[in-house]
């Protein structure tokens, strides 16, 4: 059998990256995510008074469902065994900040866990304050670090909101 390194076939069709060959190594990316928000979605969230109920906690354990199941969502993505997720919410003058961070031990990166947690985390906050504004938005979805594998350590060099 061919050991694949690419998601393309010799014949251009799409296919799962062949990782059985590589070393387990530990694996770990954060991500970020934001939504931006009216003063009073930023009241409401703050004064924790929402229909919906706590919405803080509802992103965090959405985002490490999310995490746990990116390679249900992501079709090329492989299934992995997370060791530790972690998903946490700030909240500014106008934005919710989500940044996720995601570790495993495996012969591929998680990048796209990090990512995957932050962005359902972002719209989970959507989903529960869209009762009072729908014209949120949520922006800067970013790999921040990433760290493992053959490529080693990747840091963001500048931030997307500047």
């Amino acid at each position: 059998m061919c050991r694949m390194r690419n998601h393309l076939a010799g014949s251009g069709s799409i296919r799962m990256v062949e990782v059985g060959d590589k070393p387990l190594t530990l694996r770990q990316a954060l991500a970020k995510a934001e939504l931006i928000v009216s003063p009073a979605v930023m009241a409401a969230i703050r004064k924790r008074r929402l229909p919906k109920g706590d919405v803080i906690a509802a992103a965090q354990i959405a985002g490490i469902q999310a995490a746990k199941r990116t390679a249900e969502l992501i079709p090329l993505c492989h299934p992995l065994q997370l060791t530790h997720v972690d998903v946490d919410i700030h909240l500014e003058d106008s934005k919710v900040i989500v940044l996720t961070k995601v570790t495993a031990r495996e012969s591929t990166g998680v990048e796209m866990e990090a990512l995957t947690a932050a962005a359902t985390a972002a719209l989970t906050i959507y989903d529960m304050t869209k009762s009072l504004d729908h014209g949120m938005k949520v922006s800067n979805l970013c790999l921040l670090e990433k760290r493992g594998g053959r490529s080693g350590v990747w840091r963001r060099a500048v931030d997307l909101e500047r």
